[in-house]
């Protein structure tokens, strides 16, 4: 099976909770250095964190159960092959 890369590049929104929760669990998860969460993510900064979980929280789906609310989110994405 033959894999592509893409880049893509998602322009999102978020609300103060989702950014207060995100913050909260990068908080929690300093606590746990050894966990596979911070692989990759080693010289990153704290606010660099927290808009990476929310961005995975919403690609994901948590917050997503409302297919119209979902659209809201993700306001605009460019993706490009690269070889």
């Amino acid at each position: 099976m033959e894999t592509q890369k893409v880049r893509t590049c998602f322009t999102i929104t978020f609300t103060d909770d989702q950014y207060i929760q995100a913050r909260s669990y990068v908080t929690d998860m300093k606590k746990h250095p050894k966990r596979v969460y911070w692989r990759g993510k080693e010289g990153k900064s704290e606010e660099e964190l927290i808009i990476e979980q929310i961005a995975h929280r919403i690609l994901s789906g948590f917050y997503n159960d409302d297919p119209l609310k979902a659209g809201r989110h993700i306001v605009r994405m460019d993706s490009m092959t690269t070889p």
